[in-house]
């Protein structure tokens, strides 16, 4: 993975037009409290529209939709979180799937979503998704999950036990130098170095010390998953499966799996050749998927 350029960098290489028109739309920073905890999320659209709520991966922030949100803003009252322990959200002691779950039901209700909402989740946000689909007391629209393998149960122990521990994060005297240390997680290639660097400009936070990543590295200390197929059980809504073709999460085992523990009436879409991170390599693709699959799903609701 490359490294985010220094700001100088970035006028030799500006962002297109698309991306800057679509930072540059208004949105209002909000707070609720979810269990005990602060949570900060990005609201954009008008008030009693349809709800549409994104949910970032492990260790990043609402801003990796800024650029994606505004696009839907005209038909839906859009919303994307921090979950806690990221962004600009509070800390908790101990981190569980429960309360992230609990965090994404708190902002739909907080938000001035019209009925019903549709919650879109990317790599651990697709788990999160999940969960919360399964605990929400009111009807959703539908579920996006967006690369989020769910592994047969073999190779989710193997995976769980591989799992290395997070690194404890370093403190950086220079923004520039901070900059440069962000990377994807996976690692993969993309060529959209503007959105990286829109992303990493709001994955730091500056402390006395110096500049230090927003995410609390104790985050997914003894977390657990938990029976993920029960969770798929426990929801009734409309779902469906975004995933990258050179996804390194997403294994034809993996693939033949979900298939048959979801269903065939649950689309799988595939992002020809595309990472994990797919909607930072192809962000306008990815908005005409998501709004295609809300297209079908109001058309298949029918008259409200």
């Amino acid at each position: 993975m490359n490294p985010v350029p220094q700001p100088a960098m970035e006028k030799d290489n500006p962002a297109p037009e698309w991306f800057q028109r679509a930072i540059a739309s208004p949105f209002e920073d909000c707070f609720v409290t979810v269990d005990g905890c602060r949570i900060h999320y990005l609201r954009w659209g008008r008030l009693g529209k349809p709800g549409l709520l994104l949910v970032h991966g492990g260790f990043a922030h609402a801003h990796w939709w800024d650029f994606i949100a505004p696009f839907f803003a005209e038909d839906y009252r859009v919303a994307a979180l921090d979950l806690s322990g990221m962004g600009d959200s509070g800390r908790r002691e101990k981190y569980t799937a429960q309360n992230f779950a609990n965090e994404v039901i708190g902002v739909c209700g907080d938000a001035g979503f019209g009925e019903p909402a549709v919650l879109v989740g990317h790599s651990f946000g697709g788990f999160v998704v999940l969960k919360a689909a399964a605990l929400s007391q009111k009807p959703l629209g539908g579920v996006v999950i967006v690369d989020f393998p769910i592994r047969p149960p073999p190779l989710q122990k193997e995976h769980e036990a591989k799992r290395p521990l997070v690194r404890r994060k370093e403190t950086y005297s220079n923004l520039e130098v901070a900059l440069s240390r962000f990377r994807l997680i996976p690692a993969q290639p993309c060529d959209n170095q503007f959105i990286l660097n829109h992303i990493a400009r709001h994955s730091l936070a500056r402390l006395d010390a110096g500049w230090n990543w927003k995410f609390d590295d104790h985050l997914f200390d003894d977390f657990e998953l938990g029976n993920i197929p029960e969770t798929l059980t426990e929801g009734k809504h409309p779902l469906a499966v975004i995933y990258g073709e050179n996804s390194a999460l997403f294994s034809p085992e993996i693939i033949s799996y979900m298939s048959g523990l979801l269903g065939p009436n649950v689309p799988f879409v595939t992002m020809k050749s595309a990472h994990h991170h797919l909607f930072l390599e192809q962000p306008l693709e990815f908005v005409a998927l998501i709004k295609n699959l809300l297209a079908q799903w109001k058309r298949l609701a029918g008259p409200n």
